[in-house]
């Protein structure tokens, strides 16, 4: 039996998840459930983690993993559907973890989809705007969806607290625009392009790091320009 700041917790984390595959800040929690302190996100999570509903995952900062749901909502929802979905793919980039895959008798449906690689993004320090196709990555085509992608490696560590490590490949789903609160690849004054989360604050537009040792950007509409949304991400180990 959950509380029910427990289960608003619970449930935050859990759609967010099914959003953008990334677990919420301890800020972002603390904000939703109108919190004051942190203090009161980590006893929360604490408890959800002793009763099943939750998992952190180790060497990974604030990384959590939603196990399953309370059983009057859906009880065949597990980790396997409430995880990040992105598939890790190991050592060269060709192993791939098995993804889920729809009944479908279409052998199209499941041959690996090249991407094109891009470049670097910064998640951290700028860097130089996004390159020309260097070389391509082959993925399921489960992790990405209708419409066009590329891929990018992530140089730099202000997303870490999102799960995104130096020397991570993102997936990149091309879109001129982004909701709020997504992971963008956002491209500052047609110079430097960065990883980043999308926050609109009146007619500003904040850059913002999750990574506390970097501080939110804030710029005007006129110079930041959406080039896509996260919707996957590829691991080396």
């Amino acid at each position: 039996m959950l509380t029910r700041k427990q289960h608003e917790l619970l449930m935050f984390i859990h759609e967010r998840m099914k959003e953008s595959g990334i677990p919420p800040s301890f800020d972002e929690m603390k904000e939703a459930l109108d919190l004051k302190s942190k203090s009161g996100i980590h006893r929360l999570i604490t408890a959800l983690e002793e009763r099943g509903f939750i998992r952190r995952l180790p060497n990974r900062a604030r990384a959590l993993e939603v196990v399953r749901l309370p059983d009057s909502m859906n009880p065949s929802l597990g980790g396997v559907k409430s995880r990040f979905q992105p598939s890790v793919i190991e050592g060269n980039l060709g192993k791939v973890a098995k993804p889920t895959v729809h009944q479908d008798n279409s052998s199209s449906a499941t041959q690996p989809v090249s991407v094109p690689v891009m470049g670097r993004i910064a998640a951290g320090t700028p860097i130089e705007a996004i390159q020309n196709h260097s070389h391509t990555v082959t993925v399921p085509p489960e992790m990405l969806g209708a419409g066009e992608h590329f891929a990018l490696e992530v140089r730099g560590d202000s997303m870490i607290d999102a799960g995104i490590f130096d020397g991570d490949t993102v997936l990149i789903h091309k879109q001129p625009t982004a909701s709020n609160g997504e992971i963008v690849v956002a491209l500052v004054d047609d110079e430097e392009a960065t990883l980043k989360r999308l926050r609109r604050k009146g007619n500003s537009i904040a850059l913002e790091a999750a990574n506390p040792a970097y501080e939110t950007r804030i710029f005007g509409p006129e110079r930041v320009a959406v080039q896509g949304k996260l919707v996957g991400l590829l691991r080396k180990y």
